[in-house]
């Protein structure tokens, strides 16, 4: 029985505007690529070099020459196939079905990108095992308010309980 996404699900996959689709395009790193910089995936770019993991082309490896952020697919450089009229045109591929094997570093952002995430992984043990915990400030405890003299609160009366009393206004 094949299941079938929710209407909503599928809005939001093709109504995502361009900064969201490009979370999307995030293909999973060969694992010399996770050792080198201890990420589990990244987002594709144009000249990043990728191997189809699934489908007909699997084990075909080669450059991305185009990111079709509209359909959600690449065109990798070599995998083709042939039109009737003897043409050869670029096949698209899902991005979730390659696997990152070199990067295109000409960006500084995707490099310092990189070089955090390595940096935030390599403190996190070093800051556990090397320094001692850090003794925090000790708050001395709340002084209790000084306590008033309590005097008797003055009771709101309505004007029928005044005239059951029997009192009147003077005015």
């Amino acid at each position: 029985m094949k299941t079938v996404q929710p209407r909503k699900q599928r809005k939001m996959l093709y109504q995502a505007p361009s900064h969201i689709r490009y979370q999307r395009f995030s293909a999973p790193f060969s694992p010399s690529l996770r050792a080198a910089h201890r990420v589990n995936s990244f987002p594709i770019r144009t000249g990043d070099t990728v191997r189809v993991m699934r489908g007909d082309r699997k084990g075909s490896e080669g450059k991305v020459t185009k990111v079709d952020r509209r359909r959600y697919r690449i065109l990798i450089e070599g995998i083709t196939r042939e039109k009737v009229d003897g043409t050869a045109i670029q096949v698209a591929i899902h991005p979730s079905k390659v696997m990152l094997t070199n990067l295109n570093l000409d960006d500084k952002w995707r490099r310092e990108s990189l070089k955090v995430e390595v940096a935030k992984e390599a403190e996190k043990p070093e800051e556990i095992t090397a320094e001692p915990e850090k003794e925090r400030k000790k708050r001395k405890p709340r002084k209790a308010p000084a306590e008033k003299a309590k005097a008797p609160k003055k009771r709101r009366v309505k004007k029928s309980e005044k005239e059951k009393r029997g009192e009147a206004e003077i005015g």
